[in-house]
């Protein structure tokens, strides 16, 4: 199972090609809350999201096929794997689904990647992306199922750990990478907890079924959260180092973007606002004395939409 020391090595490789993204504590009685909590701006990572991490970690560790490299995203991988191909000098081929966020289309594309939109959902958008790759021979740069991806993901969690010292951290959850990663790296350390929306509960209903099972996906988040089954590497970690889980409704989360932006001037896209959305509508209560921290992992939606 990936350990520590693997989350270390890969932030070595990729740390030059990433940004140190800065960590602020949030003083009691900001957003209502009773007590503070630290916030990791990954969202001012580059492409817009903590998936940089991954992408660059694969693509350097990775022999290079001159077809370039082929992802499936709802819009953040895809976007990080375009940029993260192009700062390197590979071709880049990203298939997302319909529902993808126009913003994310756009910066895709603002990369020079070649985009195809196909499929509902994030698992069409994935059939679609593992039929063309068998064609051209690219490498697949799997969003969120290679260890690869989520040991550079990981490397969020080492940082953040320089930065601010903290009991329970609290993560964002789709196809699992992130969490996978955050927990490999501090998991024996520090109490991790799983948050996902209503809509795109994969980690949630596999951790009560005891494995990966279908889900169906809806909702705010569905586009950067909507994985249909956590991955299966992914789920082994959660299973052994992930604390507790805990769903909240999108309301919550429209809720956390508002007060991200009216309390920090800080924009955030769903995902990476619903760790926080989950101590705004008390469906994490820290004990207390207890330090919580969250990740803002995401910001590419459009501005308007998050005010």
């Amino acid at each position: 199972m990936i350990a520590r020391q693997h989350v270390e090595a890969a932030w070595a490789r990729l740390r030059p090609h990433v940004r140190r993204t800065p960590a602020i504590e949030v003083a009691a009685g900001t957003f209502g809350l009773a007590g503070s909590v630290v916030l990791k701006l990954e969202s001012l990572q580059v492409s817009g999201s903590f998936k940089g991490r991954g992408a660059f970690h694969k693509l350097l560790v990775s022999k290079m096929p001159r077809a370039g490299v082929i992802a499936a995203s709802g819009g953040n991988h895809g976007a990080a794997v375009a940029y993260a191909a192009r700062a390197l000098g590979h071709r880049a081929e990203i298939f997302v689904p319909t529902i993808s966020a126009a913003a994310k289309v756009a910066r895709l594309k603002s990369y020079g990647a070649v985009v195809t939109q196909i499929g509902v959902v994030y698992a069409e958008a994935r059939a679609a992306s593992e039929r063309r790759a068998a064609e051209t021979g690219a490498l697949t740069v799997h969003a969120y199922e290679d260890p690869e991806v989520f040991v550079g993901a990981g490397s969020v969690a080492l940082e953040f750990a320089e930065q601010a010292g903290f009991d329970t951290l609290l993560v964002a959850v789709g196809g699992g990478g992130l969490i996978a990663g955050c927990a490999a790296a501090l998991g024996d350390r520090v109490r991790i907890v799983a948050v996902e929306t209503e809509g795109t509960p994969t980690l949630h209903e596999a951790l009560r079924a005891g494995r990966p099972v279908d889900v169906a996906i809806s909702g705010i988040a569905a586009d950067a959260l909507g994985a249909s089954r956590i991955g299966a590497p992914n789920f082994e970690i959660a299973q052994k180092l992930v604390a507790d889980s805990v769903l909240v409704d999108d309301a919550a989360v429209r809720s956390a973007q508002r007060k991200l932006w009216d309390d920090l001037r800080v924009i955030a896209e769903p995902a990476g606002a619903t760790g926080l959305a989950a101590l705004l509508s008390g469906a994490y209560r820290p004990a207390a004395g207890e330090a919580v921290a969250t990740l803002v992992c995401g910001a590419n939606t459009d501005p308007a939409s998050a005010v």
